[in-house]
């Protein structure tokens, strides 16, 4: 039984921290580790039951507060004006683009429309709209935040009042507009639209005649680009002759063909005069004939000689026969012959002469026309250069008189665009006044509902922050979960009466719910093993006046009712109070016992009621743990042990001094009192700590002092409406104390 009770205090380690004022849900072990305990909906229900007035309080406060602003708001009235965006804009002109498109395809384009509708710009632009009656209407409700340090100015409402909102899966706008006077709120509505369409407008035609001058300059800076290329290209082409390109493309075309035939030409003279100069070479070489050659032999002279050399020849063959050589006609003839020869040799000669001289001036020809052939390709080549960077000056010039040509093109159709109308975007439904009493602020209903579930809300959330703040032990839960020792009797409030009146009420039937109690009590102790067999019990608390000694008191009157020799010994040497509760004197007791001045005999008051005795401190000790430490302590409760079936020692609270832990190792078990709603989680759980860390046993915690107008909410199953009466007609029938 002792280790049941070691391990309690390593189950609510670190619980120091009780999470919501100790009503956070979480489970822990109790008496003996035979439950656990964990907090519920109920027990939360019973927090609220318990802090109803909070909960009350606070949403009174909220809803009255919210009821106070709802009716002293100011009426605001809403007018609609609605603007349709067109996907494109009108087509004015076929063909033509204009410079600021406000083509709609997507949902950024729209989105990009909206922010338009939203920017600073419409607000100013409408602001300056307002003027004279309109702006003295428009500013009035606003005339005491005007005279503020920090005025409001037209723009600052217009922002603050303006509503853009784009109707779902369409193109349609809404812009809204709230004010006091719904007059005022109609006409702004329209003026949002009304200036967004003069604003697109605007821009068009802004941007497009910005677009007109910037093309104008761009149109002028091209017409002197074009015309220095002109003047460029003509230069180019006066400096390398080219006037007429073409013509003289033809010409040397016509010259190259014209020397490459001649060439051909020479090339072939020339071969031919060299065979024949190569065959004159080799017969002559040979020592032969050349007029054997057909070329020497067709020539005409040749010819002829050869013919008259024969002739003379035969002649002279003839005359050789009929005269001798020195004959007159004889030599005649042979002169003649001679002759012949010789102007047939000469004529030979100057036959190879012309063969060689044709073949000289052949390769002279050939090396000419050759020379001709690479002067004219060369020039043919140098003009095709020509040609190219020609061409491309004339192409660039082209270009550029193109680019001209667009630019003044452009310029022309956006001057005639800028000049049309041409609306991306019109009026739909042109705002109306609304009706007297149709106002969308306040909003009554709305602003009640918030204020009634704000109310709630904020009270709930004030009754569990009080509930967090408040630590104090108050519930079952406390005491078994964060104390850690188990719920063994709870005695209920007791009305005001004197202290030995309370002392002895368990027998004096003063109040019998409060006597029942101890009854209850008694019984708890007498159906568990360690409480049933203890002769010595010690009764302590955490810090004064939590009704140790009145337990002690009622319950050793209890056990005594029930036939049992009782003994009580106050061992609250510094502050002596059980004298007081039976009104007997304090001259001897305790004290003198462990001075040995006296016995038990000699200080103990017998029979204060039936089977049970007093031993008070006989005074107040200045050295009260000395006396408890000492062996005649020890040797006084040995002795009382064989006297008295229990003996119950009254000690002082564990958070003042440690006298109770030097007599607990004496006794045989220990309960602990705990005043309802009065001491702190943390210290009881500290106190009832110490108590656990012994090897004596802790039968458990008594709860005194419960206010029985909030035990329903703690301790349903112990008191209800319905034990009232009960105990009631008990009081009638039966006045003594059960035995």
């Amino acid at each position: 039984m002792d280790s049941n009770f070691k391990q309690q205090p390593k189950s609510n380690q670190g619980q120091g921290d009780y999470g919501y004022g100790g009503y956070s849900g979480y489970s822990a072990v109790g008496y003996g580790g035979e439950h656990s305990v964990q907090r519920g909906f109920r027990d939360y229900t019973l927090i609220l039951r318990e802090r109803i007035w909070y909960v009350v309080v606070v949403f009174l406060i909220v809803f009255s507060s919210t009821l106070v602003y709802t009716f002293s708001q100011t009426k605001i009235y809403q007018a609609t004006a609605s603007v349709q965006i067109f996907r494109r804009d009108p087509a004015v002109m076929k063909n033509v683009e204009e410079v600021v498109s406000n083509t709609v395809t997507n949902t950024e384009d729209l989105n990009t429309v909206v922010g338009v509708l939203k920017s600073g710009t419409i607000i100013q632009n409408v602001a300056q709209r307002i003027t004279g009656d309109d702006l003295v209407q428009f500013m009035a409700p606003y005339e005491k935040d005007r005279r503020s340090d920090d005025p409001v100015t037209p723009l600052e409402v217009l922002a603050k009042n303006r509503i853009v909102v784009p109707e779902r899966l369409s193109l349609i706008i809404n812009i809204q507009y709230r004010h006091p006077d719904r007059l005022i709120a109609a006409k702004v509505a329209n003026m949002f639209v009304d200036e967004f369409i003069a604003y697109n407008a605007r821009v068009r035609i802004d941007e497009s005649m910005k677009a007109v001058e910037e093309l104008k300059i761009r149109a002028d800076q091209q017409e002197r680009k074009v015309r220095d290329l002109a003047t460029d290209l003509q230069g180019y082409r006066e400096k390398n002759n080219m006037v007429s390109l073409d013509q003289r493309k033809d010409i040397v075309t016509e010259k190259l063909k014209a020397l490459n035939l001649y060439v051909t030409q020479t090339d072939s003279k020339l071969k031919d005069s060299e065979i024949r100069w190569k065959q004159v070479q080799d017969r002559l070489a040979a020592g032969g004939d050349i007029t054997e050659l057909s070329f020497i032999a067709s020539q005409p002279l040749i010819t002829q000689l050869v013919q008259d050399v024969s002739n003379k020849k035969i002649i002279v063959a003839q005359l050789r026969d009929r005269y001798r050589d020195k004959h007159p006609i004889m030599m005649e003839n042979m002169n003649s012959l001679a002759q012949a020869q010789r102007e047939l040799k000469r004529a030979i000669d100057n036959a190879a002469a012309t063969i060689e001289a044709e073949y000289q001036n052949s390769k002279s020809n050939a090396a000419q026309a050759r020379d001709s052939l690479v002067q004219a390709e060369a020039e043919s080549m140098k003009l095709d250069r020509a040609d190219v960077e020609y061409q491309a000056r004339s192409s660039e010039l082209r270009i550029n008189e193109g680019i001209l040509q667009n630019l003044i093109s452009r310029m022309r159709e956006t001057t005639m665009v800028s000049t049309m109308e041409s609306q991306n975007a019109r009026s739909v439904d042109h705002a109306t006044p609304s009706q007297d009493g149709d106002y969308v602020s306040p909003k009554i209903p709305l602003n009640l509902g918030i204020g009634f579930v704000g109310g709630i809300g904020l009270g709930l959330a004030f009754a569990f922050f009080v509930a967090f703040i408040d630590d104090r032990v108050k519930s079952s839960f406390d005491i078994e979960s964060v104390v850690g020792l188990p719920l063994i009797g709870i005695i209920p409030q007791i009305k005001k009466m004197e202290q030995p009146d309370k002392a002895q009420i368990a027998i004096n039937n003063a109040d019998r719910q409060v006597a029942e109690a101890f009854l209850t009590l008694h019984s708890s102790l007498r159906l568990k093993d360690e409480s049933k067999n203890a002769q010595c019990i010690l009764v302590t608390s955490t810090i004064p006046g939590e009704g140790k000694s009145f337990t002690t008191t009622n319950l050793a009157l209890t056990f005594a009712a029930h036939g049992e020799r009782v003994a009580i010994v106050d061992c609250d040497l510094r502050k002596p109070n059980v004298h007081k509760s039976f009104r007997l004197e304090n001259r001897k007791g305790v004290i003198d016992i462990c001075a040995g001045a006296a016995t038990i005999d000699d200080v103990v008051i017998r029979n204060v009621h039936p089977n049970l005795d007093i031993i008070p401190t006989g005074g107040r000790a200045k050295n009260p743990t000395q006396i408890l430490n000492g062996k005649n302590f020890e040797a006084m409760i040995a002795d009382l042990r064989k006297r008295y079936d229990r003996v119950f020692f009254d000690t002082p609270p564990l958070a003042a001094v440690s006298d109770a832990l030097i007599v607990l190792p004496l006794v045989d078990g220990s309960i602990f009192t705990i005043f309802f709603n009065k001491v702190r989680r943390k210290a009881a759980q500290f106190s009832a700590k110490k108590l656990l860390e012994t090897n004596v046993p802790v039968f458990g915690a008594v709860l005194n002092g419960l206010n029985l107008a909030v035990s329903g909410y703690y301790y349903a199953q112990y008191y209800d409406k319905s034990y009232k009466d009960y105990y009631v007609v008990m009081s009638k029938n039966d006045t003594t104390p059960e035995r």
